[in-house]
């Protein structure tokens, strides 16, 4: 195994464990990259009922210019191992750069849905491409002792956008045409990220010949596509089967094919990726059960997580009617305060390990939706924004340690292709999040009138305790992953302690 100047550093050297200007630096360069990528996704998601009049789509489509986004930037993500070997980290930044004013461009000029679809294929690339590079220089620039508070201030920065996306889009779009958005972030992206980033950004370890494997690229692809797409058709289905509307059965079709493909796709890039002598994404270390049992809820916890700012804005301005400004902020609380207490959660992994802090934390914040869905059919605003607080606060304390207790269980050479797995993994599970919440909610919409009447928000409000229901087994189903990995994990460490006293 190539080591690099991170794995020769002893434990016990202060000057090694001192965090260097130009990490700190360039965390925040390629994080404030993706930190745009990010607004601009939740940006959208509270003026979904403005682009939905403005385009003349449903709910339905409109959650494809979330949905799309998210999708790109999860088929990106698998290319981050090959492209982590293959390019400097200095190189994949100004790529990145170039990506992200290019997508805000196209939105802003951008007239017609399919232009507004294609400039956010273009942007997820871009973040799909810097938020992998950030965590990557993390993990292979940290000091050892560092790691869980810097992941922690990785996640910081690429958290607090979902905070303030949604009371952003809604105060811009108060004031201002919502394009205004991307005017703004373009600033940002060339006079903040773009010139600290080539200041800071440092390569430490040598590029590599590695080789582009397109058939498993494509398949990878497929897979995503395919799956998404397959829940997105099933909810069409059922929503034009509970509306009485035509189309119920070609939508069923579809989402049948989807599936068959995206599945198909996925178990050949597994079984492709087993026999190749270069890999898209090298998945031997995925044989350990442990890494498995942390990769689940790192894959389901993003569902809730990202999903939840959906539903959250469109529940308070669908069915408590407040306006795109008022939605926007009740996510602020939750998300923001949330956000900065993520290296909170890093420095808490590194005094105590993984299980108390990342399982308190988890089990906390699944009282957000529990006590969402009791109140379910008497929400306030207030309400709203006080349980989400619950459940932001400590979904940020507790799931970037997820990551980073599976990373720590295997072997230095494989960080980036397990990186890549999981920022892929939490990239889908958001797209999943956003097609599934925005089904269930179309679905409980379909056939209840007009948008705006007594049984539209009626039906708005079922549909947001269906999703908080959801919410629920999701986060138990993460909560008893984890316990069973921390269990096995700490049963291994016993009998490795056990042998080493026998030896002696």
């Amino acid at each position: 195994m190539r080591q690099t100047p991170h794995d020769t550093r002893n434990p016990h050297d202060t000057d090694a464990e001192r965090i260097p200007l130009s990490l700190i630096g360039s965390i925040v360069a390629v994080g404030s990259l993706a930190f745009v990528g990010i607004l601009t996704e939740t940006v959208m998601t509270v003026l979904f009922p403005q682009l939905m009049v403005e385009f003349g789509v449903n709910t339905a489509t409109v959650q494809w210019i979330t949905t799309i986004y998210l999708l790109v930037v999860a088929a990106t993500m698998p290319l981050s191992s090959f492209l982590n070997r293959r390019f400097t980290f200095k190189a994949l930044f100004v790529a990145a750069v170039v990506l992200a004013v290019t997508g805000s461009l196209l939105m802003i000029v951008g007239h017609t849905f399919p232009l507004i679809l294609i400039a956010r294929v273009i942007q997820g690339v871009g973040s799909g491409v810097a938020t992998p590079l950030m965590m990557n220089i993390i993990l292979q620039q940290a000091p050892r002792s560092k790691v869980g508070q810097l992941m922690g201030v990785g996640s910081l920065v690429i958290t607090v956008a979902p905070a303030i996306g949604p009371t952003v889009g809604g105060a811009i779009s108060s004031v201002l045409p919502w394009r205004a958005i991307f005017v703004i972030v373009i600033p940002i992206v060339l006079l903040l990220s773009l010139p600290v980033g080539l200041k800071c950004i440092r390569q430490t370890r040598p590029t590599e010949d590695a080789q582009l494997n397109p058939l498993q690229f494509v398949a990878i692809v497929l897979a995503l596509c395919g799956l998404i797409f397959a829940l997105n058709q099933s909810g069409v289905a059922i929503s034009a089967a509970v509306s009485g509307g035509s189309g119920a059965m070609r939508s069923a079709m579809l989402a049948a094919v989807s599936l068959i493909i995206g599945v198909g796709s996925l178990l050949f890039f597994g079984w492709s990726s087993k026999r190749s002598f270069s890999p898209l994404i090298r998945l031997g270390w995925l044989r350990d059960p442990v890494v498995l049992l942390h990769l689940l809820p790192y894959l389901l916890m993003p569902i809730n997580g990202i999903g939840f700012g959906y539903v959250i804005t469109n529940v308070a301005q669908m069915s408590l009617g407040t306006s795109a400004f008022v939605a926007g902020a009740l996510v602020l609380p939750g998300a923001l305060i949330g956000a900065f207490f993520a290296p909170v959660g890093g420095m808490l992994y590194d005094r105590f390990g993984a299980p108390r802090p990342v399982l308190a934390a988890i089990g906390t914040a699944t009282l957000g939706p529990v006590l969402l869905l009791v109140c379910s059919m008497h929400l306030t605003p207030g309400l709203l924004a006080g349980f989400y607080f619950i459940f932001g606060l400590c979904y940020a304390l507790g799931y970037s340690n997820i990551m980073t207790s599976a990373l720590s269980g295997i072997d230095r050479e494989f960080t980036p292709d397990g990186n890549a797995v999981f920022q892929t993994s939490l990239q889908f599970g958001g797209a999943v999040g956003t097609a599934l919440f925005s089904t269930i909610l179309g679905v409980a919409q379909a056939g209840s009138g007009e948008e705006g009447s007594a049984a539209f928000r009626h039906a708005t409000a079922v549909g947001g305790a269906t999703v908080f229901a959801t919410m629920i087994v999701i986060c138990l189903v993460s909560i008893a992953s984890l316990a069973v990995a921390f269990r096995t994990r700490a049963a291994r460490a016993a009998v490795d302690v056990a042998d080493a006293t026998i030896a002696r």
